[in-house]
C-alpha cells in the first residue's frame, strides 16, 4: 500500500468515512490480514483518518469471528486471501454475526471469480492492496454513503456473468415500480443520497426500499441484491452499459 504520506495536494487529504447525516460520527474499523506489514499499514491509515478508529485487528478469520460479535465494527477490510479460513467464507461468517457490518475485500489482483465468490458471500467491493491509502479511505467513505467501490471493469464483467442463460427459477420476486427504479440507479453507481436527489425522496426512504429489496430477494447487500435481480430475470437493467468499451 502505497503511503498517504506521498500523495500529492487534495488526493492525501484523510476523506472522511462518517455516514451521510451524522456529522462527527466515529466510524468504527477492524482490519483481518495475515501479512503483518500490510496490517500495521491499513492501521495506521485508519489512525491517521479523524473520523475513523479502528477497534480490532487479526491474521486470521477464525480469531476475528471470535470477537466481531462484540466490537460490530461499521467497516471490516478483509483480506480475500487468508490462511485456513478463506477471506470468503470468513465475510460469510461475519455476515450472519453482524450482518450490519459492511466488509470490503482486499486482494492482490482482480481476480473476478473470488471477487464474485465475495460479493455472493455478503461484501460490498473490493480494493487492491497496491492501492494508494486515500483510495482505500475513498472506498470506506462509498460505503458508508451506500455505495460498492469496485473498478468499471469488474463490475462490467461481474454483469455480464449473470447474462448467461440460466434454469428457470422456482420463483421470481416481484419487485415494485420504485424498487426496480431504484436498482436500475444502484446499476449505474449511485450511492443512496444520490439517489434520493434523482427520485426526490429522502436518503432514509431510499434505504427502507433497499431492505424491502433485500427482503424479497433474500440477499444481504446492495450489489448482490443487483446481480441476482439480473440473473433471475436475465436480462440488463436499462442505463447499465453493454459489453466492452
Amino acid at each position: 500500500m502505497k503511503d498517504l504520506k506521498k500523495m500529492p495536494g487534495e488526493a492525501a487529504v484523510a476523506l472522511s468515512g462518517v455516514a451521510p447525516g451524522v456529522p462527527g460520527r466515529v466510524v468504527t474499523v477492524v482490519v483481518i490480514e495475515d501479512n503483518a506489514g500490510l496490517r500495521r499499514s491499513l492501521l495506521r491509515m485508519v489512525s491517521r483518518a479523524a473520523d475513523l478508529r479502528c477497534v480490532g485487528d487479526w491474521a486470521n478469520g477464525e480469531a476475528a469471528l471470535t470477537e466481531i460479535g462484540r466490537l460490530r465494527p461499521h467497516i471490516v477490510l478483509m483480506d480475500i486471501n487468508l490462511p485456513g479460513m478463506s477471506g470468503i467464507e470468513c465475510t460469510a461468517a461475519l455476515k450472519k454475526i453482524c450482518p450490519e457490518s459492511q466488509v470490503i475485500m482486499v486482494t492482490v489482483y482482480e481476480d473476478t471469480d473470488s471477487i464474485f465468490r465475495a460479493l455472493k458471500a455478503g461484501a460490498c467491493g473490493y480494493v487492491l492492496k497496491r492501492a494508494y491509502s486515500a483510495e482505500i479511505l475513498e472506498a470506506i467513505a462509498e460505503v458508508r454513503a451506500g455505495g460498492a467501490p469496485m473498478t468499471s471493469e469488474i463490475a462490467r464483467r461481474l454483469v455480464e456473468a449473470f447474462r448467461e442463460p440460466t434454469p428457470e427459477p422456482a420463483s421470481r420476486a416481484e419487485l415494485s415500480a420504485r424498487e426496480k427504479e431504484i436498482l436500475n440507479l444502484v446499476a449505474q453507481g449511485f450511492a443512496n443520497k444520490e439517489i434520493g436527489g434523482k427520485l426526490n425522496i429522502s436518503y432514509q426512504t431510499v434505504r427502507v426500499h433497499l431492505r424491502r429489496i433485500y427482503e424479497k430477494l433474500h440477499v444481504r447487500s446492495r450489489t448482490e441484491a443487483l446481480l441476482k435481480y439480473l440473473q433471475e430475470h436475465q436480462r440488463a437493467i436499462p442505463g447499465l452499459p453493454e459489453g466492452k468499451h
